[in-house]
């Protein structure tokens, strides 16, 4: 099967177990609505995807209780991302008014319970991952655990998100900072789920250190592409507002290098990430290496 059609088994995976975990009984109404609408907007749900792909590439699809383990990490992953994207439709960060297809979360329940809606899935991604640590009692887990903690918080994706504010304030300009931007801001995140799937697999430290490589080139491309559909891309396919970069004097790859050195500067990362992956995982890695060209080659 190609990538799309594994993704699409995880992607029914992941669903259903969020499904589960979104319940929020004891949650306000409305507080509870705005979680879920943004929670079960859809999307490609790359990171936990990813979760499961390595752990499964790594061998460990064959342990129920470790699969279970990847899953409710992968959950913690989304509701993490999730709230992210709640945030950066703010106002006062991208001010954006559609969400994959959808009006943002704040035209729909107000900048304040989007904020409120915001901090509760980041909160509850830890509880719900916390209760099943506890079930599970697994070093292996806390360490994939602390992994997310520290990439999506204040020296990984919020520092991203920070710095990015700062360069649209300064009007910068600069190779340096927008390779450290979206470092933090992009690839964390989507390191995070690579090596909690590996964590959780059993990975050595080798495995770990590749992986981590692999991931930072994923990351990069994600955002190169992300940037390029914001240039030329179909807003019916990406599902919210395009062109804004270029209105806001936003600091993109498009905006420092141009989009046809853009695009050359994707397939070069697509061409290292594939060589990481040649030279580190030569006989198993066909999910991670058709997740290159699935990352380039989208129009969403």
């Amino acid at each position: 099967m190609d990538v799309k059609e594994v993704n699409k088994i995880y992607l029914a995976e992941v669903t259903a177990a969020l499904l589960r975990a979104a319940e929020f009984p004891d949650v306000p109404e409305l507080l509870r609505n705005a979680m879920r609408y943004s929670l079960e907007a859809g999307g490609k749900r790359l990171r936990p995807c990813l979760v499961l792909g390595v752990f499964d590439m790594l061998g460990g699809e064959s342990e129920k209780e470790k699969r279970e383990q990847a899953l409710s990490l992968a959950c913690g992953l989304e509701m993490i991302h999730t709230y992210s994207l709640i945030h950066d439709d703010l106002p006062c960060v991208d001010n954006d008014d559609m969400r994959r297809g959808k009006p943002s979360n704040h035209k729909v329940f107000g900048e304040g319970q989007a904020v409120f809606a915001g901090d509760a899935l980041l909160t509850c991604a830890f509880e719900r991952m916390l209760e099943n640590g506890l079930r599970y009692n697994n070093k292996d887990y806390y360490r994939a655990m602390l992994e997310i903690a520290k990439r999506a918080g204040a020296s990984g994706m919020v520092a991203g998100q920070s710095l990015d504010l700062i360069a649209e304030a300064e009007k910068t300009m600069d190779e340096a900072m927008l390779f450290r931007i979206h470092r933090r801001k992009t690839a964390d995140m989507l390191t995070a789920a690579i090596l909690a799937g590996a964590y959780i697999a059993g990975a050595s430290g080798v495995q770990l250190s590749a992986l981590e490589r692999y991931a930072d080139k994923l990351g990069l491309l994600f955002q190169i592409t992300d940037d390029i559909l914001d240039a030329e891309g179909d807003a019916l396919l990406m599902g919210k507002t395009l062109g804004k970069d270029e209105k806001s004097n936003k600091l993109t790859f498009v905006s420092l290098y141009g989009l046809d050195e853009a695009k050359e500067t994707a397939e070069q990362i697509a061409v290292e990430a594939d060589a990481l992956l040649a030279s580190n995982f030569p006989e198993n890695a066909d999910y991670l290496r058709g997740m290159i060209d699935y990352i380039k080659d989208r129009k969403n």
